[in-house]
C-alpha cells in the first residue's frame, strides 16, 4: 500500500475544503464569497463567485478575517451566560456579511446587499 506523505494529504484536505466553500457557495446566487476561517483569523479555504470582483484587498481581507475571528473567540467566551453563537450578522453599505461559527474556526460569508432577509435565514439553517 503506498503511503501518502503530508504534502498529498494537504493538497487533498485543501481541495476538499474548498469543495466545501463551493458546496455553500452553490445555496444561493447571492453568496458572493465563502471562507473558512480559523480561530486566529487564517483563511483555511475560500471561494469567490465567478465574475465577481473583491471589496477588499489582500491586506483589508486578513485584517477583517481576523477581526471576525477575535470576535468570534469573544462570543464562545460568553456563551456559559447567554448560550452559544448560531450566527453573527452584519450590514454594510454595499454587502451583507455571515459569519458563522464552527468547532474549528468559523464560515465566512459575504453576501450581495439586494439579499433578503429570508434568503441569508435560508442560507444559515442549510
Amino acid at each position: 500500500m503506498e503511503k501518502k506523505n503530508s504534502t498529498t494529504l494537504s493538497k487533498e484536505n485543501n481541495q476538499m475544503n474548498k469543495e466545501k466553500c463551493k458546496k455553500i457557495q452553490l445555496i444561493s446566487p447571492r453568496i458572493r464569497y465563502v471562507g473558512m476561517i480559523n480561530d486566529f483569523g487564517r483563511t483555511i479555504a475560500g471561494q469567490l463567485r465567478s465574475g465577481v470582483v473583491p471589496l477588499f484587498n489582500r491586506d483589508q481581507a486578513v485584517n477583517d478575517h481576523f477581526i471576525e475571528a477575535m470576535r468570534t473567540n469573544l462570543r464562545k467566551a460568553l456563551s456559559s451566560a447567554v448560550g452559544k453563537v448560531n450566527y453573527s450578522y452584519t450590514e454594510h453599505e454595499k454587502v451583507k456579511m455571515l459569519t458563522v461559527p464552527t468547532r474549528w474556526g468559523h464560515y465566512s460569508i459575504t453576501l450581495d446587499k439586494e439579499t433578503e432577509n429570508t434568503e441569508i435565514k435560508g442560507i444559515i439553517d442549510e
